[in-house]
């Protein structure tokens, strides 16, 4: 067996480095804090020479979804990166991929706002990346990192999730996973897809290949009203069946917890520290990290609902996913949120003390 290779490196360059061994086509992005890393490497390693991986810094946020969704239709494998207000400018274009079915990989680094806010750590884009952001009942397939490892590992992921649904992926990190430095074990190389490969796999793509006729035009447009809400309910029911297959969460010591934590991305970390405070006071709690927020573990979190005293929800928001927990959690139970705002990250022990007045 090859030996694995192992990096120390940041979150946002085991996104792009990850890219180029997981066998992207195409990237297209445009810089902002904290997540400029991600072209800065693909940039300096310059995969065009060594894997014909396409690199390009375009014009604006605006330019590089519309970017990805020309390579999508062609079924490339192809992604972007941003932050939470490059991501709003890239709502329309993402409504577009889902309502055309393509898939592809976006990443968001997620720092404070609203507005242009504050380039420091936070989970405000809860809203706008689970909730579909953009106009239209469509869904982003929505992975939470909680490690420099998983920022890896998820890219791949992703792009199996895209492809499978032809939908979307949303990569939804944040400013502590992006700028730390872990250890990571790189994925190993896979080859990028031949033409050949593309035309079976993607029989839906507009590839250009010399006599292949297109029965289908790549579009989200349909002007005959009965016709686009059969649209929605085809797309409606792949989300279902995404829904019943695609959940991913962890669970840490639940198992004898008299109440638990939900917390997603950074703030698990946190919720675990929180937890070894709690038990070394004799407080019973566990912990249920989302690993997709969509598709959300709700079932889940409504068998662990049944047996706890309360549910704290840690999220450095105002009050995001809480809302998602409350309609999840079956039993009338008490279930509250703690977070901070404006990039500010909360510690263990203020966690602990929202904890405790639940008490």
């Amino acid at each position: 067996m090859a030996k694995k290779e192992v990096s120390l490196i940041k979150g946002n360059e085991a996104i792009a480095i990850a890219a180029i061994r997981c066998g992207c086509d195409g990237y297209f992005g445009y810089p902002i804090t904290p997540q400029s890393e991600v072209l800065e490497v693909l940039a300096e390693m310059k995969p065009w020479e060594t894997t014909g991986m396409v690199v390009l810094q375009a014009e604006s946020e605006l330019a590089s979804i519309n970017m990805v969704y020309g390579g999508a239709g062609t079924g490339k494998r192809v992604m972007t990166s941003s932050s939470s207000p490059g991501i709003s400018l890239m709502q329309e274009g993402m409504s577009y991929l889902a309502g055309a079915e393509l898939p592809c990989v976006v990443f968001n680094c997620m720092r404070g706002g609203p507005g242009l806010g504050t380039i420091q750590p936070s989970q405000s884009d809860y809203f706008q990346t689970v909730k579909g952001g953009g106009h239209g009942d469509y869904r982003l397939i929505t992975l939470a990192p909680a490690s420099v490892q998983e920022m890896a590992d998820f890219v791949d992921l992703a792009f199996e999730l895209a492809f499978k649904y032809r939908n979307p992926a949303m990569i939804l990190g944040d400013g502590v996973i992006g700028q730390m430095m872990e250890k990571v074990v790189l994925p190993d190389f896979k080859p990028r897809r031949t033409e050949e490969q593309i035309v079976k796999e993607c029989p839906w793509a507009a590839t250009g290949r010399q006599g292949r006729k297109h029965p289908n035009i790549i579009t989200s447009l349909e002007l005959q009203s009965e016709v686009m809400e059969q649209n929605n309910l085809r797309i409606q029911a792949k989300y279902k069946v995404c829904e019943e297959n695609e959940v991913r969460y962890e669970e840490y010591m639940c198992e004898d917890a008299d109440y638990l934590i939900v917390a997603f991305g950074s703030a698990a970390r946190i919720a675990k520290k929180t937890i070894q405070l709690a038990r070394e006071e004799g407080i019973k709690v566990g912990l249920l990290r989302p690993i997709t927020l969509w598709p959300f573990p709700k079932k889940p979190i409504a068998e662990l609902s049944k047996k706890m005293k309360g549910i704290l929800v840690l999220e450095f928001n105002a009050g995001q996913m809480v809302e998602d927990v409350q309609l999840a959690a079956e039993c009338k139970l008490p279930v509250e949120q703690y977070g901070r705002l404006g990039g500010i990250v909360p510690d263990p022990e203020e966690a602990l003390t929202a904890l405790k007045k639940m008490i």
